[in-house]
């Protein structure tokens, strides 16, 4: 039981798991404070979680103490899995299953913050819902967990279940559950409170427009891009591209020449490698599985132009990623 000296406040509790990332746990404690702040009362208490007590460190260095997740119970209102790093951080997490089946059953609404997510899909709490992770983790998702509903939003509310992709996404999410409680109003006046003039809906992009990441704005060249993003097991040769965004081959080559100073052939190669990269960095699969799905005729043609970019092997990558 988590003691708190007001009876009608809603219990958030933040479960953290080594190297979780400051800003989101800040993005998404902080305006529960700033409304018992503006209203005077406490609205919200809000608990630091770990498995057993134990204080955990950020991926800044910055170490939080925690409560017991042990010791929470149906008093509890939302429990948030705050995790980041990579896949040795979140098997942290496994011990973390049987709790957060437990308080699911009990009532308590459960959410992931960045890659919260991964923990709760992995405890079995996600089957048959809608939700979201940090956009660098949904490779590495996709793979793990083919048959979830994961969707590309920068927050997902789903009954109980209640996600967001990290970093200062948690904000928007924050002002939504506020404005559940206190109204729209109460919920403007706490962004406020934070120069949060800009509230996004849960459905906006996680990351920029291709056209920003890529530093162009020619239609062709961005369909081409965005193309190549979504087709990285399967890449499509430069005729099927230049029909694709209605351009001939020569004029494709041009663009991609003049504009981004590659080739087509390159710039498709660095695209897939680098989702390999964050396959190798994050998920179970095997090199051959990777060189697959990242569209390589083998492993040893994966591993040669891996390599060649990154400076080490995919294997190499990997060791170098496993904790002594």
């Amino acid at each position: 039981m988590i003691a708190t000296n007001n009876r009608n406040a809603q219990i958030f509790g933040f479960v953290l798991l080594p190297n979780f990332a400051l800003m989101s746990y800040a993005s998404a404690s902080e305006p529960l404070r700033a409304a018992n702040l503006l209203a005077g009362r406490d609205l919200y208490h809000i608990v630091p979680l770990s498995l057993g007590g134990l204080p955990v460190r950020s991926s800044g260095g910055v170490t939080i103490q925690c409560e017991d997740i042990t010791a929470c119970g149906s008093d509890m209102h939302t429990i948030f899995v705050c995790a980041g790093g990579g896949p040795a951080d979140w098997a942290t997490g496994e011990n973390l299953y049987a709790p957060l089946r437990r308080l699911s059953r009990l009532g308590v609404r459960i959410g992931g913050i960045s890659s919260g997510a991964f923990v709760l899909a992995a405890a079995g709490l996600l089957e048959n819902r809608d939700f979201t992770i940090h956009w660098e983790h949904a490779p590495a998702f996709r793979e793990a967990f083919p048959r979830l509903r994961l969707r590309q939003a920068r927050y997902v509310l789903d009954g109980d279940r209640v996600t967001c992709g990290g970093g200062v996404a948690p904000l928007d999410m924050m002002h939504a559950l506020i404005s559940e409680r206190m109204g729209s109003h109460f919920a403007r006046r706490v962004s406020d409170w934070y120069l949060h003039t800009a509230i996004a809906e849960p459905t906006a992009p996680q990351r920029g427009s291709a056209a920003e990441r890529f530093g162009t704005h020619h239609p062709a060249l961005v369909a081409a891009l965005e193309k190549m993003e979504a087709t990285v097991e399967q890449p499509l040769d430069r005729s099927a591209m230049a029909r694709f965004v209605g351009v001939s081959p020569r004029h494709l080559d041009r663009l991609f020449s003049e504009q981004l100073g590659r080739g087509f052939l390159d710039k498709y190669r660095e695209i897939r490698l680098m989702h390999g990269r964050r396959l190798v960095e994050q998920s179970p699969l095997s090199i051959s599985e990777i060189a697959m799905a990242t569209g390589f005729s083998s492993p040893g043609h994966f591993s040669t132009a891996y390599k060649a970019m990154f400076a080490k092997t995919p294997s190499q990558e990997r060791a170098s990623r496993i904790p002594q």
